[in-house]
């Protein structure tokens, strides 16, 4: 037996013991545990509990093992939600012949505080199951095509669903019939919506013979429903619009819009046309903290994530403005540089002294850029950068009751003391 698998190796160790040269069905070992919730699967899946982690293990050829494998460490290299990849078992022995149905074993790691959409419906938790499921599985299938990452097997059955704060968030479970390609035609992406709507529709239909499904809920309206918002979410994240050269407040609109549903934009394009500016936009998903660290390694300034992603926001959109200016590329780390001396130093450095004890620099900053939009909005133009500073410093942050506690001196004195 051979088992393939990913670093660390911490968890190889207990595995290798159990029973790989028996068929997954006729194991018998004592760290095999029943799960209740648990999706359909047309392999056999078993689940082991070792050393405090939970195991799921399916059963299947060594060819599909291996590309699933392969390509789930490829989902989590691209931050796409999915199970996670532990190893995968091949040349289990003369008792498992090769070339067959089930001669590898593929290890994932079991996807803790998750559900089934069976489960959903059965335990909604207040929220709208149909619409809950939809909406994750929708997210979930554009973040794959936008990783250029065609599913092909796309459905309730074959996804884990996790709650947060009301809403589902989908998981990928099942790659076998998946491909991994630098991007995806329009093409791909149809066929990959239209088997997800068959499969949909079919589960559906199966909620509803088990009495399951509300009475009010239609599977083929529901079916059809998702192909609607797919198509929305994807158009809101990558189609171009045009807009005036007073009008760049838009850029600001459109990325709020992308950061609300989950995604994220390193690169802004702006081409010159005839009417206005043509805006081109790269959305992708990021990994949580990966804003605060890498607004901190360009400019040494430390924020929370949301104020992070705002601020590097307003570095690309600094950094489009400066390459159209001078009509050539600028690194990211100068581009960064001359952003917090030209941009941002100044915003905080107009905040008065009497001032300062009410919000800390990168809020003022944040604070500052949302006013900058409301401005620009309101008066259906860019407004530029100090005229905000000025309108807020002047009208909005004397309202706000200090944030940081001052002591009085003799306090201060005393805790010294």
């Amino acid at each position: 037996m051979r088992f393939v698998f990913t670093p660390p190796a911490d968890h190889a160790a207990g595995l290798l013991t159990l029973p790989w040269s028996e068929p997954l069905a006729q194991w018998q070992d004592e760290r095999l545990v029943e799960i209740r919730q648990r999706g359909i699967s047309r392999h056999v899946v078993r689940f082991v509990y070792d050393d405090g982690t939970l195991y799921a293990l399916k059963e299947l050829s060594e060819r599909l093992a291996r590309r699933e494998y392969r390509l789930l460490r490829a989902l989590a290299e691209l931050n796409v939600p999915a199970v996670e990849v532990v190893g995968v078992a091949v040349d289990l022995g003369e008792a498992r012949p090769r070339d067959s149905d089930a001669d590898a074993i593929l290890v994932t790691r079991f996807l803790s505080y998750a559900t089934t959409y069976r489960a959903v419906f059965s335990n909604p938790r207040g929220l709208q199951p149909t619409d809950g499921l939809l909406d994750a599985l929708v997210e979930l299938l554009v973040r794959l095509h936008l990783s250029g990452f065609f599913w092909g097997d796309c459905s309730l059955s074959n996804t884990l669903f996790r709650h947060d704060a009301g809403t589902l968030e989908a998981y990928l479970v099942d790659a076998e019939t998946s491909e991994l390609h630098p991007s995806l035609t329009d093409g791909q992406r149809g066929y990959d919506v239209d088997l997800a709507t068959e499969r949909v529709f079919g589960e559906l239909l199966d909620l509803q013979a088990g009495e399951l499904l509300p009475e009010d809920v239609d599977p083929m309206e529901i079916a059809d429903e998702l192909r609607s918002r797919y198509e929305n979410l994807w158009n809101e994240l990558t189609r171009e619009e045009t807009f005036a050269a007073d009008e760049r407040f838009r850029v600001d609109e459109r990325l709020q819009r992308l950061n609300a549903l989950g995604f994220d934009v390193e690169e802004i394009q702006l081409v010159a046309t005839p009417g206005g500016y043509r805006l081109r936009l790269d959305p992708h998903v990021v990994e949580p903290g990966h804003h605060r660290h890498r607004l901190l390694r360009l400019t040494g300034l430390d924020a929370q994530e949301g104020q992070a992603r705002r601020m590097l926001n307003d570095i690309a959109r600094f950094r489009e403005a400066l390459e159209r200016e001078q009509k050539r590329p600028l690194s990211e780390s100068v581009v960064a540089s001359r952003w917090r001396q030209e941009v941002f130093e100044p915003t905080v450095a107009a905040v008065p002294a009497e001032l300062q004890s009410r919000l800390p620099a990168a809020e003022v900053f944040h604070q500052v850029l949302e006013h900058r939009w409301f401005l620009s909005e309101r008066e259906g133009k860019d407004v530029g950068i100090d005229e905000a500073v000025r309108s807020y410093v002047e009208g909005e942050l004397p309202q706000l009751a200090p944030e940081r506690v001052l002591l009085e001196t003799d306090q201060a004195d005393e805790l010294d003391d």
